[in-house]
């Protein structure tokens, strides 16, 4: 290996180490977002029963047949079938159940006319209130008119039409959004066993950083970072734990990362990984006790992000990402490193960010570092209809503090190593962050 490492190399070996946390069973609002790891077979067929897909009335098909607004076929109400009824009244010959959406087929009938193809029903009122009633003769409601005919089967729902028992619901390796969460629900699943979101502690380094809502004193700056990050953690699925800013002391530092150990899958810092006199992460965690792990500070060719440190640590080799101070470089390197780990933590199938190829729109060439690989912040805009593909302008500068400029990207336009110069109308590719 090289002494400068390149970011597929930092990003590989990150993802050798990460393995997937081990499965356990959660309760499905619990589970949202996390990846199934067993198949959930259909144990009932969705619906379980016929029912009626319209609020109106069942009927059989022969006694409607060639019914018109002129000559309307006139039956009679034998009770009306509420959602949830059990009791339900049986259609014979010349006769009609009022039925309610969602509720079952009663026996006999072979299709639901709409209330709108009918009269509602004389003395019956409308179909809207037969919640009210009961599924028995008792709620008769006299007759109605039917004026038009209807084909067996029309509005209404088979059984199984959704998913048939002994089908499969959902695969392992499925990630649990609202459609599929709803789905297991309706099947009756309370709870599925899956990989649970990792637990990612962020804290960011640095005597200068002074919490919002503080008064700033002289040299003082915001911390911005743990924000960013512990936002950037959960957004890519984890739970995440924002420590905050820890000073510039050996000591403290080395406290507090192992206090947070105990509630850690993941820890990210930020700041203190370079040369600095200052560098307290770098000097802490260079320094682990035999047995505790070990952290590899690095030098990427990548701009910005170029010093980063990784390693495992702790009894339970817990992953660290030590991640550059400016914030720039440290959200382009979470975007890029820890991203990606969270991802695996997961155990998900694609752990990396999309990329898309895009039109460069910009006045000024862009130039870039010989050797290094730049990730220049881009305003994209997705192809219009019939277009290939998309545009981007670059948006800010490359400097590594540019926060407000980071704010307006929505991508990250990829520059290779040996890319120097681009001009306008150049095809790039971009890492789309949303």
């Amino acid at each position: 290996m090289s002494e400068t490492w390149s970011v597929e190399e930092h990003l590989d070996d990150i993802l050798r180490s990460v393995r997937p946390l081990e499965p356990i069973e959660l309760q499905l609002l619990d589970a949202q977002g996390c990846v199934l790891v067993e198949d959930i077979p259909v144990p009932t067929s969705l619906p379980p029963f016929d029912n009626s897909s319209m609020d109106g009335y069942a009927v059989r098909t022969a006694d409607v047949e060639g019914a018109s607004e002129e000559f309307p076929a006139v039956l009679s109400v034998i009770g009306d079938v509420a959602a949830g009824a059990g009791d339900l009244p049986v259609v014979g010959p010349g006769q009609a159940a009022r039925i309610m959406t969602g509720a079952a087929m009663p026996p006999g009938a072979e299709a639901v006319v709409p209330v709108e193809w009918t009269d509602g029903g004389l003395g019956g009122g409308p179909v809207d209130s037969m919640s009210a009633r009961s599924a028995s003769p008792e709620g008769a409601a006299g007759e109605v008119r039917v004026h038009r005919p209807v084909s067996a089967g029309r509005h209404v729902r088979p059984r199984g039409s959704d998913v048939r028992a002994g089908s499969l619901a959902l695969g392992a390796g499925t990630v649990l959004g609202p459609p599929q969460v709803g789905l297991l629900a309706a099947i009756g699943r309370g709870s599925v066993r899956v990989r649970p979101r990792p637990r990612v502690v962020v804290l960011s380094t640095g005597s200068e950083l002074v919490p919002p809502d503080e008064q700033l004193g002289s040299g003082q700056i915001y911390d911005s970072n743990s924000f960013a990050l512990t936002a950037a953690a959960r957004d890519a699925g984890a739970i995440a734990y924002r420590v905050g800013a820890v000073a510039d002391d050996a000591d403290t530092l080395r406290a507090t990362i192992e206090d947070q150990l105990i509630r850690a899958d993941l820890v990210v810092t930020s700041g203190g990984v370079s040369v600095g006199a200052y560098d307290v992460v770098k000097e802490v965690l260079s320094k682990i006790d035999e047995g505790s792990g070990s952290v590899e500070f690095r030098r990427l060719a990548m701009q910005p992000g170029k010093p980063q440190g990784f390693g495992l640590i702790g009894p339970d080799r817990t992953p660290l990402l030590a991640l550059p101070g400016n914030p720039v470089s440290a959200y382009v390197s979470f975007e890029l490193f820890v991203r990606p780990a969270v991802r695996a933590l997961m155990g998900r199938a694609s752990v990396r960010r999309e990329t898309a190829r895009a039109r460069l729109e910009t006045e000024e060439p862009l130039s870039s570092p010989d050797g290094k690989r730049q990730f220049l912040r881009g305003s994209y805009l997705p192809p219009a209809p019939g277009e290939a593909r998309g545009s981007v302008r670059p948006v800010g500068g490359a400097g590594s503090h540019l926060v407000a400029a980071l704010a307006q990207a929505n991508v990250l336009i990829d520059v290779p190593e040996k890319t120097v110069r681009l001009a306008a109308g150049e095809e790039v590719t971009v890492v789309l962050l949303d």
